[in-house]
């Protein structure tokens, strides 16, 4: 038995308590596009991109980390959350470094693909100042081109939950804020050999192995 029924996308829709929205809608087969969330990572709605509409609520909600209620009428659709969807994924754009159009790593970023899947072009918002930072090659293991980053925090859940390193971790505020390696220095820990798993949820070129040539 059901410990809720909701309507999702017109549908009705039941499950077991604790259940996300994100999780109920791929029960579905209904696709709501994600970026900081991974299946093996703890939800932390960080970069909004799976908002969704549900009536009654003043606004948006991250699905990847909303439970679903009993009751509840949700809107993965609506053009309130596209608009939202797109601002998003052009704001993450406009702070992004990276030529993505010629850039080989291209294919492999999700934030390029994402743009596609939801038909943004050219950033409207322009930024006074990039952020950007030296490229860093200390690490025999791990490439880290920080300019690229785009705060998901993917690395940082993916070290401390599977790696169970706790290598990176968030500092500074605002436009400043950073992943860091203890207090903001390269990175070049022994025990990162033969790891990888920063590399493997990395959703853009930020990290890569020291190997893979970056444009």
């Amino acid at each position: 038995m059901s410990d809720f029924k909701a309507v999702l996308d017109g549908s009705e829709v039941g499950g077991h308590e604790g259940m996300t929205i994100l999780e109920a809608a791929e029960k579905m087969g209904i696709h709501i596009p994600t970026l900081c969330h991974s299946a093996d990572l703890t939800p932390d709605g960080n970069c909004r991109i799976c908002v969704v509409e549900v009536e009654g609520s003043p606004r948006l909600v991250a699905s990847c980390h909303t439970p679903m209620a009993d009751g509840m009428v949700i809107h993965t659709r609506s053009p309130k959350v596209l608009a939202a969807r797109k601002a998003i994924v052009e704001l993450l754009l406009s702070g992004h470094t990276g030529p993505c159009v010629t850039d080989e790593c291209a294919k492999d970023c999700e934030l390029h693909n994402l743009a596609a899947e939801l038909e943004v072009g050219p950033p409207r918002f322009q930024v006074r100042k990039r952020r950007f930072y030296p490229v860093e090659e200390v690490s025999p293991y791990v490439r880290r081109d920080m300019s690229r980053c785009i705060l998901c925090r993917r690395c940082v859940r993916a070290c401390a939950e599977i790696a169970k390193k706790n290598v990176f971790s968030m500092a500074y505020r605002g436009f400043q804020s950073k992943v860091v390696v203890d207090c903001d220095v390269p990175l070049d820990k022994e025990f990162c050999r033969d790891c990888g798993i920063c590399i493997d949820y990395c959703p853009t070129s930020a990290l890569t192995k020291p190997n893979k040539e970056v444009a």
